[in-house]
């Protein structure tokens, strides 16, 4: 049953249907051929257990704010402000995209919509300004995907959805880690400028002058991050509380400094957060219903008997999981392939003593790689639709330097498991 699941979910997704779909057509098959029971008359308890959680209130809130301050024009002015600061660098501006990427991040809780506001910002300088168009694009593409590990990220509302853990412990964990991911994009971007100078564009300074005035632009920023995720962390708000003032923090900003948020604007916000928020929820509620059929017909039994019988210790098998992420990375989107696995892999990880807000915190660099590694990779794509020239080689290659980052990233949170888990231990 396993290889047979495997199998159909690989075959449906390269008819190119739409993946909450897949996996309600692989849940009905399951039980038809799999299960004694009639578990297709459960299918709208199912349903309406997945979708009725306050918790997943958050995800169009989250949504909604990232759009308002797209729409409303506030990542232009942070993205210039942001250059003035980093310039001097090597590599100049490919610093800006990856340090605004980081901070609409902290913002909108999601890579795609990440990728595709500082891509829509940044192109038009690369060609302007002379940068290597692989380079200044595969840093833009992996900037993006350090939106689902920087709090708040719909992803980890996901995973702690699906995992009954704590959302407020998952956010904190992601953090640090975060971050020293962004300096290490940072690092390797100056490396590689300083060993071939003509990926980096030219060499630009700007007065202390304007740098200082600039900061306007970003303490808004920086005032929105810390009201919506320090809420939580002081426990003065739930998510989705802090999601709703952030909602209406992020409105304000865009009246007093972005381009304002008329009726075109708003429409335009509610468009985006609706259609985004109508595929996750799909993706969610089908991951739920196969999930209660694969429970039901056994197969969760099967692949941790699979597990516990091959022999490996717990490293060993914490390896295999890592391995098939890798793979499955390649082919599968990213949040459905947390949803398709996480009911059944997360309780055989927690129950060789690993913690599951530590691993929640590896799966997101995990599927962080799947972001921008072909065929599939959705940063990949939203970064060369926004190009509109040249080849999607170009992106692939300018994202490896990146991708060997993340590695260097899933190795570290293995070898030193505090990476995630000290701050949540002292918040």
């Amino acid at each position: 049953m396993i290889v047979s699941v495997a199998v159909s979910l690989l075959a449906l997704m390269a008819l190119s249907i739409p993946v909450g779909i897949v996996l309600f057509i692989l849940g009905i098959g399951v039980g038809e051929f799999y299960s004694a029971f009639p578990l297709l008359r459960g299918l709208g308890q199912v349903i309406w257990s997945a979708s009725s959680s306050s918790t997943l209130i958050a995800i169009p809130l989250f949504v909604m704010l990232g759009e308002i301050l797209v729409r409303g024009g506030v990542a232009a002015r942070t993205y210039a402000a942001l250059d003035k600061w980093l310039s001097w660098l090597p590599g100049g501006l490919i610093h800006a995209n990856i340090a605004t990427a980081t901070m609409f991040s902290a913002t909108s809780g999601s890579s795609v919509a990440t990728a595709a506001t500082v891509a829509t910002v940044a192109m038009p300088q690369a060609d302007k300004l002379g940068y290597d168009p692989r380079l200044f694009s595969g840093a833009i593409a992996a900037g993006g995907t350090l939106g689902i590990l920087i709090p708040p990220s719909i992803n980890l509302i996901v995973y702690g959805f699906l995992t009954e853990t704590s959302i407020p412990q998952l956010f904190s964990a992601g953090l640090l880690p975060g971050l020293l991911m962004a300096l290490a994009f940072v690092t390797v971007t100056a490396a590689i400028c300083a060993w071939r100078p003509s990926l980096g564009g030219p060499s630009r300074s700007f007065t202390w002058g304007e740098r200082l005035a600039s900061l306007v632009e970003l303490v808004p920023i920086v005032i929105l991050f810390t009201v919506v995720i320090g809420s939580i962390y002081a426990g003065w708000a739930t998510p989705t509380e802090s999601a709703a003032v952030g909602v209406v923090i992020a409105a304000l900003i865009a009246v007093v400094l972005g381009n304002g948020l008329g009726l075109a604007t708003i429409a335009e916000a509610l468009h985006g957060t609706i259609r985004i928020s109508a595929m996750i929820t799909l993706v969610i509620t089908g991951a739920y219903f196969l999930n209660f059929a694969m429970t039901s017909a056994g197969l969760g039994r099967q692949l941790t008997d699979l597990l516990e019988n091959s022999g490996f210790s717990p490293f060993g098998t914490l390896m295999l999981v890592v391995g098939l992420y890798l793979v499955l990375g390649f082919f599968i989107e990213t949040l459905s392939l947390m949803v398709a696995t996480i009911p059944i892999i997360v309780p055989i990880i927690a129950g060789l003593g690993y913690d599951k807000v530590w691993f929640g915190v590896l799966m997101i660099v995990l599927i962080e790689m799947a972001l921008i590694t072909p065929p599939v990779g959705l940063n990949l794509f939203v970064v060369q639709s926004t190009r509109g020239k040249g080849s999607m080689n170009e992106v692939i290659l300018g994202a490896i330097p990146y991708v060997l980052v993340m590695l260097c990233m899933i190795a570290a949170l293995i070898a030193f498991p505090g990476l995630a888990l000290w701050l949540p231990s002292v918040l």
